[in-house]
């Protein structure tokens, strides 16, 4: 089977979208199949290293010079099955919606920002505009695989088609993330190679500075923990480097020397980092799916996340959840209370429930398996590159 798998380009510098897209290519050609990668080169965006108007020039790129150069190379290709990697690449489903094709679907967060709106979060107008055009493409496909029952939700309240129509596969784990029974020679390392006295443990967060992943409500939440309770665990947070909101926040903290931010960190570090938490504290807003959920788990490592779907859907039985934090002076008070009462009966589990939880999350992170995973997408690739897509009704 010919695969044509479509990926955002690099010049966004995106990390998990090219991560799933090569978990899928790879996995695709591991079972031999013919595949190849298709993404728009910087042509504009090359153009300026200034970070706003490259944005705007990779549109450009995106949306004009891609879709042009895609439509030349598909005259000269055999047909074969045409796959985008992300629903935000809907645009393209323009040139691709008389052909065999497939949608993944993560997360429709900033398409339902802009419908209905979500509190504490604006979306501007050309961001507006730019959702308005991904859904103008994808609402034209007809295949859909999503990563969470939250996500085929969501994408059936914008395109009114059968259930049926939409498969679920949750997300396989892209790397082997596994627990460790040299928890303290590696704190020991960790506290060596980053200068950290990291011997007791710490509270771990890893996510973007997107507005849903909650950096700013981790912050506080510490600081609250910090203040109320007679323990002196570090936050280690690793991602992009902190806004302006955040690092404030942790520099008026009476804890921010305890309050850590690690940008660029490779792979490696990141699966030691997981696997010496003490917990992983994952407040998210919104999540497509959480990765973060799964890989901690299989990691050996306690999670404490939002109990909403899809993380409920993650976590399951195992994970420990509060409420969604609000931006609501008074309310946000309760929820701070909440969170730090958790985050404290995590750390304070006794030796055999701890153990217990660690190996009911790792029971439970086998069900994120990749290969279980690409088995059921391949399965589904087969149906829709073999369907007679001349005689399906469109949605």
């Amino acid at each position: 089977m010919k695969l044509i798998f479509y990926s955002h380009p690099n010049f966004l510098g995106h990390q998990s979208m090219p991560r799933f897209t090569q978990m899928l290519a790879k996995g695709m050609a591991k079972r031999g199949h013919d595949v190849e990668i298709w993404y728009p080169s910087a042509v504009f965006a090359g153009l300026s290293k200034k970070a706003t108007l490259k944005k705007y020039l990779g549109y450009i790129d995106q949306l004009l010079i891609f879709p042009l150069q895609a439509k030349k190379k598909i005259r000269k290709k055999d047909e074969g099955l045409h796959v985008l990697t992300d629903h935000a690449l809907g645009p393209w489903m323009n040139f691709l919606k008389d052909r065999k094709h497939v949608v993944h679907c993560h997360d429709f967060i900033a398409q339902k920002a802009v419908k209905d709106g979500i509190e504490g979060f604006k979306v501007g107008r050309l961001g507006k505009v730019y959702q308005a055009i991904i859904k103008n493409g994808f609402t034209k496909a007809r295949n859909f695989i999503a990563v969470s029952e939250t996500t085929r939700k969501d994408l059936h309240e914008i395109v009114p088609i059968e259930n049926s129509a939409t498969k679920v596969v949750y997300n396989g784990l892209n790397q082997d993330f596994n627990p460790t029974n040299s928890v303290n020679e590696i704190r020991y390392y960790l506290s060596k190679l980053l200068n950290l006295n990291l011997s007791d443990g710490f509270i771990f967060h890893i996510g973007n500075n997107e507005w849903y992943k909650n950096r700013v409500g981790v912050i506080k939440l510490y600081d609250y923990w910090r203040t109320n309770y007679d323990h002196s665990l570090p936050l280690v947070m690793v991602g992009p480097k902190p806004t302006e909101e955040q690092s404030f926040l942790a520099e008026k903290s009476f804890f921010s020397k305890d309050i850590l931010f690690f940008n660029d960190v490779e792979d490696k570090m990141v699966k030691q980092l997981y696997a010496a938490a003490t917990v992983l504290l994952f407040p998210s807003y919104a999540e497509g799916f959480g990765w973060p959920i799964a890989e901690a788990m299989a990691s050996g490592c306690p999670v404490i996340t939002t109990g909403e779907a899809p993380m409920t859907e993650v976590g399951g039985e195992v994970a420990f959840y509060i409420a969604k934090r609000s931006f609501k002076d008074k309310e946000e008070i309760g929820w701070l209370e909440e969170g730090a009462q958790v985050i404290q009966k995590v750390i304070s589990l006794s030796s055999e429930d701890r153990k217990e939880i660690i190996s009911k999350g790792i029971e439970n992170a086998k069900r994120f398996d990749s290969e279980m995973a690409l088995d059921s997408i391949e399965v589904l690739y087969q149906s829709y590159y073999l369907e007679n897509h001349e005689n399906t009704s469109h949605c």
